[in-house]
């Protein structure tokens, strides 16, 4: 089916299960709209609030009705065990999707409000924008999060691209903003450009852009065209590397992420790294373990390379961000080794007593979600205080903000890994599936980056309590503070019950339904 007789087959039953897509739309366009006239921006950003908290009700409304689903005859709009399969399997709605679109919406929620006490006219100075531009942007990610055809996967890439590459130089006249937004264009576009490659090889052996249609032409093909799948394959996984900042694909990162505004820089470590990893989740599922033919063990060699992938990710973000100072850049290292965490399941598979990759894929997403936006909050407290972007700036915090000082040792916790957080259960869970995976050297890879980062973990919590300062007392906005304590508090609770979260998420994910992609 063409992409022309997949928009015929939308019916009006059909878009109401695109809701939550809708209603980012709906607000965007109405935003743009009222921004002209609004005397407040800060208006803009609580309306924008409002269309994301609505449409994370409708995917939490969704996501209970397909709890209660029973199964139904494969239909497009029909739930089938669970699943809502729209314009012939193009668009899913299913538990993967919707757990990952709950994470990019709350995520995004956390960002406008952590920038509604931080953000000032003078670091962004169309501030209506950056708020009305941030839906569109979680739209795209919401949308590769449930694509199942490359054409639909393609539009939600470039929609959430195209506004990050704005979002990210909308500090006009910052010459840093500026040299970060067009680094990222260039790196952006070498980026879709290699996806597209990879994915026109793909079309050109089985004639089909449904993710289904072409794991059931791989299996009829793959033993003819072993040399032309690797080459799809790997162009892919190098342009989706470049999407989630893993090494060697990460030295755009540094740069972009010291000069986008702070709550962009948040928006790009957590949403559009996530999404991401959703599409990778859904090609390699999807296709990769129907490449290999005999004596071409295609599959085999992907999932070695996303192991490797990871190794190189974690090892080198973790000792490049020894000899770094500014907090932005910091993180941006710590990104990429926390990308390298991520992808571990992934390459995993599903081998020997392992199967729950994805389940603890998503629990450590959420995890990292939680440690990187309260972090990136604390700092953009402290530099709306002090003007520093260094690691200096925290000199003296326990002194200065005691509970805010207390909050981020609750952050670096996490990251480092250590008990009682949820980052810490997150590897824990990824380093029990290597061992059960019987991959010992890329847990010992964990292991080793782990202990290398804390160092600089440490080395910021060091700062707060070692350092005498005579700096005034930090003024902690009320919406900040909300975002610091929610994301403290939910990363405390994720390591005290990590059990019923992890495994909540094991007993109504399936792999079967959720990812593999039937053509029947």
């Amino acid at each position: 089916m063409d992409a022309a007789q997949q928009l015929q087959s939308l019916t009006w039953s059909d878009a109401a299960y695109l809701a939550p897509e809708w209603i980012l739309i709906a607000f965007m366009i109405v935003l743009a709209v009222l921004d002209l006239f609004l005397p407040r921006r800060a208006l803009t950003g609580w309306l924008t609030l409002a269309g994301l908290l609505t449409s994370l009700g409708f995917v939490i409304w969704r996501l209970t009705e397909l709890a209660g689903a029973t199964p139904q005859a494969g239909a497009d709009g029909q739930a089938v065990s669970g699943v809502i399969r729209i314009m012939a399997d193009s668009y899913r709605i299913d538990y993967f999707s919707s757990l990952l679109k709950i994470i990019f919406l709350v995520a995004t929620a956390l960002i406008v409000l952590m920038s509604l006490g931080t953000v000032r006219k003078a670091d962004i100075p169309d501030r209506g924008e950056f708020y009305y531009l941030l839906l569109p942007a979680v739209c795209g990610a919401m949308i590769m999060a449930s694509s199942g055809d490359m054409i639909t996967l393609y539009i939600g890439l470039e929609l959430l691209s195209i506004t990050t590459y704005v979002l990210v130089g909308i500090r006009k006249h910052s010459v840093q903003s500026t040299e970060a937004a067009f680094k990222y264009v260039v790196t952006g576009g070498i980026s879709s450009a290699l996806i597209l490659f990879g994915m026109s090889y793909l079309y050109g052996i089985t004639g089909a852009t449904n993710l289904g249609a072409i794991g059931e032409g791989l299996k009829a093909h793959a033993i003819d065209f072993p040399a032309i799948l690797y080459v799809a394959f790997f162009f892919i996984l190098a342009g989706l590397g470049i999407k989630i900042a893993a090494a060697p694909f990460h030295y755009w990162s540094t740069d972009v992420y010291q000069g986008a505004p702070t709550p962009v820089t948040a928006f790009l470590a957590v949403v559009s790294k996530g999404a991401a990893f959703a599409v990778i989740f859904r090609i390699v599922y999807n296709l990769a373990f129907y490449s290999s033919s005999p004596g071409k063990p295609v599959a085999d060699d992907v999932f070695l390379v996303l192991l490797i992938l990871a190794a190189a990710a974690m090892l080198v973000g973790s000792t490049m961000a020894l000899r770094q100072y500014n907090v932005k850049r910091l993180f941006a290292l710590s990104g990429v080794a926390n990308a390298g965490y991520m992808l571990v399941p992934l390459g995993l598979s599903i081998k020997g007593m392992h199967a729950s990759g994805v389940g603890e894929f998503i629990f450590y997403l959420a995890a990292y979600l939680l440690m990187t936006i309260g972090a990136l909050t604390v700092y953009a407290v402290i530099a709306k205080s002090t003007s520093q972007e260094d690691v200096g700036g925290f000199a003296g915090l326990y002194y200065r903000a005691p509970w805010t000082a207390a909050a981020m040792i609750v952050f670096m916790l996490s990251l480092a890994g250590l008990p009682v957080t949820g980052g810490f259960f997150g590897k824990l869970f990824i380093l029990l599936g290597t061992v059960q995976s019987k991959d010992y050297w890329i847990a010992a890879v964990m292991v080793v980056s782990s202990v290398i980062s804390y160092y600089f973990y440490f080395g910021l919590i060091r700062q707060m309590f070692m350092r005498s300062t005579n700096e005034a007392d930090v003024e902690v906005p009320a919406t900040s503070g909300i975002v610091i304590w929610l994301c403290a508090a939910a990363t405390v609770a994720l390591g005290i019950v990590p059990g019923p979260a992890l495994d909540w998420i094991n007993s109504h994910f399936s792999l079967v339904n959720d990812l593999f992609i039937s053509m029947g």
